[in-house]
């Protein structure tokens, strides 16, 4: 339900102690007032807008008007196309309805939640279900659900969501967090100030809703100018062929109708564009039960035809977990009287919050702790590549070597690279001449020990890497961690290229970057900021991009990418920003979202091929009928039985088909030149008949017949070819639909206008059956040539 400003009503204000929060009563209060934290759109269409949207569209106005017509001339048997357009609607309507119930339980599943204090305890809640005024914990990977007021606590933000600055800004009491912010380390508490509709991230939203046009994938792009195309031109055309017969050809107002209604009908893609909206719908259906939830319908296409997979380590190659290897003292501890560092990192990880699974693997670890308090810390920045804590006596620094040593980092280097080319993660744990502040450090630290820790590869990751690489798509890994652990997991991965690999923080240059992200295919030390970057650069060489991640981290480059697809157990700012979210965080279903999408996409190309060649068709006789002034010579009710047996029945078995091939090429372009060779048969085999058939002296009836048999041949001849190359099923397809056929055309030869033909009649229409084939190979041959010599001459490869 959309909640809007307008709906509220005053309501009391309160400022609750961080601790025990809003009472009971007075959530009740906020709630009945109007002020939750709904969001400005509705999760999904609801069943209201999906009837509307498939019963009230353009073309079923204009099979509206032209059923009117046929009933005011008595022509009742050439309605036979209202029951196909019922039947499209009707499936239209409960497919999208099923998808709908499937995918609003699973984004019931993967909504955000918030941890709210209310009458002194917390509990995790729906964040659409926070009220104003209620205190909220926000700690490291979470997003930030309403604009706040920050309580007590310390958080680092990353408001690049919102600004497009991705610095990260330390937040404490008295400070405001705004709406769409994430959560970067630490945690606090947070009194929510403005909520729903009137938080930063609605207005924004709502001021964007005015102004954009959201962006399609090719396909549906290339669908909506067909469609659009069509819907221009029927009108004019409808209206010439009618003036041609009534006024110039002398024909009846009955016969004159039914004849332009015949051609506009012909000329109506009717189920092509609900082909692809319920092969979508079942896609939708068939991920959903693979548990992966769509955010965004047209990342299936989009995923289809990726060809640069950039992956985190953590969560991708290796499972979600980590573990501490070994402490290896440096000299610089053995030299010193220090405690015993089991104790130092004990204290150090006491003092620290869980907020990633590297701290929780440190904690799991170093059991032991002194009890020493806390003077400051800060929580690990992806910025900074550290964490720190400062006791009475000290400060300690946990990070990533370059980053901690700076120039003192050649001198350690051969011992942490001995460690990092066993596949381990390494980071140096020391004491820090200043207080650090959570920035860059200026000054290296001493180090004390080596902490070595490790990730477990996923079992599966090899057979999906190899998949991947099959297929022809590059895999890029981009990670936070030392370059030289990174590519060692890399290559027991089985990842091609994974002994290419860059350290990113010796990438200072535009020209530095883009060389290194062309030639390389592992990148260690990346920073938020770069990771964004990569992607830019290969969307810039003409690369489709999918991004996979699963941290705050990622989120910059996650938005970016062309499709984004989010680990359900990472952070909810990871999850909101993607087009796809695996829910049980199994990168090893990738392969199996990659096919669903090529079949798709594949099997609506080559059924919207079908589609197409009675459009062309109808159109190319319409205008030669025009020029050479004859009567259109089909009735509406033979376009209906050619269109059920050579497109609707096939083109929707096709559509749900298995199909693994890569796509290949522009859509639009694709399914034109299928459908061209099969259409100019057509015409020619149809505009032949008609001029020899007046010639002979055949009736108008005879030839109509005649025609529809031509048409049905040629329709049945493109159906194997494209279905080829043929299997069990697609051969019953093909048999079921010419024995339907046959079965309309002999007993309900009526309903069909189907007639007995004369003997000259039968002898045009075999002479011109049996050159529908050699014509059909011809034109395939010489469009393809065609094609050939116009991308050679325009210098292209060949797709």
């Amino acid at each position: 339900m959309e909640i809007t400003l307008e709906k509220r009503i005053p309501t009391t204000r309160y400022r609750p102690d961080h601790q025990t929060g809003l009472t009971a009563q007075q959530v009740q209060e906020h709630r009945m007032h109007g002020w939750t934290n709904q969001p400005v759109d509705p999760p999904s269409k609801t069943t209201k807008e999906i009837i509307q949207e498939n019963v009230f569209t353009y073309f079923n106005l204009i099979f509206l008007v032209l059923a009117v017509l046929l009933c005011l001339v008595g022509s009742f048997r050439d309605l036979t196309f209202l029951p196909v357009i019922v039947l499209n609607t009707l499936i239209g309507i409960i497919q999208e309805t099923r998808a709908k119930k499937v995918l609003d339980n699973l984004t019931m599943l993967n909504a955000p939640h918030a941890m709210v204090i209310r009458d002194g305890k917390k509990s995790q809640i729906n964040a659409e279900d926070l009220v104003v005024d209620d205190i909220v914990i926000f700690e490291a990977g979470n997003q930030v659900c309403a604009d706040a007021e920050v309580c007590a606590g310390e958080v680092q933000v990353n408001e690049s969501l919102l600004t497009g600055e991705s610095d990260e800004i330390t937040k404490r009491k008295g400070d405001q967090l705004m709406s769409g912010s994430f959560i970067v380390s630490g945690q606090c508490h947070a009194r929510l100030d403005k909520v729903g509709a009137d938080s930063y991230i609605s207005r924004l939203t709502l001021e964007a809703k005015a102004m954009q046009n959201t962006e399609q994938s090719e396909m549906i792009r290339s669908l909506d100018k067909l469609v659009k195309w069509v819907g221009v031109a029927i009108i004019p055309i409808g209206i010439i062929l009618f003036i041609q017969a009534f006024v110039f050809q002398g024909e009846g107002f009955r016969s004159s109708v039914t004849s332009m209604i015949a051609a506009v009908i012909g000329m109506i893609p009717e189920g092509l564009y609900l082909l692809a909206s319920v092969a979508l719908a079942v896609s939708s259906i068939r991920l959903a039960q693979k548990k992966v939830l769509l955010h965004d319908m047209k990342c299936i296409e989009t995923l289809a035809r990726v060809n640069v997979l950039c992956v985190d380590k953590t969560g991708t190659i290796t499972e979600n977990t980590m573990e501490v290897q070994d402490v290896i003292p440096t000299k610089e501890y053995e030299e010193g009287e220090l405690r015993p560092l089991s104790e130092l990192l004990g204290d150090f990880t006491a003092a620290q919050s869980s907020d990633n699974i590297t701290m929780e693997a440190m904690k799991r670890y170093f059991k032991i702790a002194s009890g020493k308090k806390a003077v400051a810390k800060t929580g690990f920045s992806s910025a900074s590549k550290y964490s720190s804590v400062t006791f009475e006596e000290a400060s300690y620094v946990l990070g990533a070597p370059e980053f901690v040593l700076k120039e003192q980092y050649e001198n350690y280097e051969e011992a942490i690279s001995a460690h990092a080319s066993k596949g381990a993660r390494v980071l140096v744990f020391g004491t820090a001449k200043e207080e650090p502040d959570g920035k860059p450090l200026k000054e290296a630290v001493t180090p004390l020990a080596y902490v070595l820790l490790a990730n477990p590869i996923r079992q599966e990751a090899k057979e999906t890497f190899t998949y991947f690489a099959e297929q022809g798509v590059e895999v890029k890994v981009i990670s936070g961690d030392n370059p030289l652990t990174v590519s060692e997991v890399a290559k027991e991965a089985g990842i091609a290229g994974a002994e290419r690999y860059v350290d990113a923080s010796t990438l200072h240059t535009e020209e530095e970057m883009r060389a290194a992200v062309l030639n390389n295919a592992v990148f260690g030390r990346v920073t938020p900021n770069q990771k964004r970057k990569f992607v830019q650069i290969l969307k810039e060489e003409g690369k489709t991009v999918a991004m996979t991640g699963d941290g705050v981290n990622d989120v910059l480059a996650l938005k970016d990418a062309d499709c984004s697809i989010a680990m359900a157990s990472g952070s909810d700012a990871a999850a909101q920003a993607s087009q796809l979210v695996l829910l049980e965080s199994d990168f090893s279903c990738m392969p199996e979202v990659v096919l669903e999408g090529r079949r798709v996409v594949n099997n609506i190309q080559r059924s919207a091929s079908l589609f197409l060649v009675k459009n062309i068709f109808s159109f190319l006789l319409s205008l030669v009928s025009f020029v050479f002034m004859f009567t259109y010579p089909l009735e509406p009710s033979q376009i209906s039985l050619i269109s059920m047996f050579t497109i609707g029945v096939p083109a929707f078995f096709l559509a749900l088909e298995p199909n693994k091939n890569i796509i290949k090429g522009h859509f639009l372009t694709n399914v034109f030149l299928k459908a061209l060779p099969a259409a100019l048969t057509d015409v020619l085999a149809v505009g032949a008949l008609v001029i020899f058939g007046r010639t002979f002296g055949v009736s108008s009836a005879d030839i109509s017949t005649a025609a529809t048999m031509l048409l049905s041949i040629v329709g049945f001849m493109i159906l194997y070819t494209i279905s080829a190359p043929m299997n069990v099923l697609r051969s019953v397809i093909l048999g079921g639909c010419i024995v339907g056929l046959l079965f309309c055309s002999i007993f309900l030869n009526d309903l069909f206008a189907i007639t007995g033909m004369t003997t000259k009649c039968v002898m045009l229409f075999v002479v011109f059956a049996i050159a529908t084939e050699p014509v059909l190979r011809y034109l395939t041959w010489l469009i393809g040539k065609l094609r050939f010599y116009y991308k050679r001459l325009r210098g292209q490869k060949e797709v």
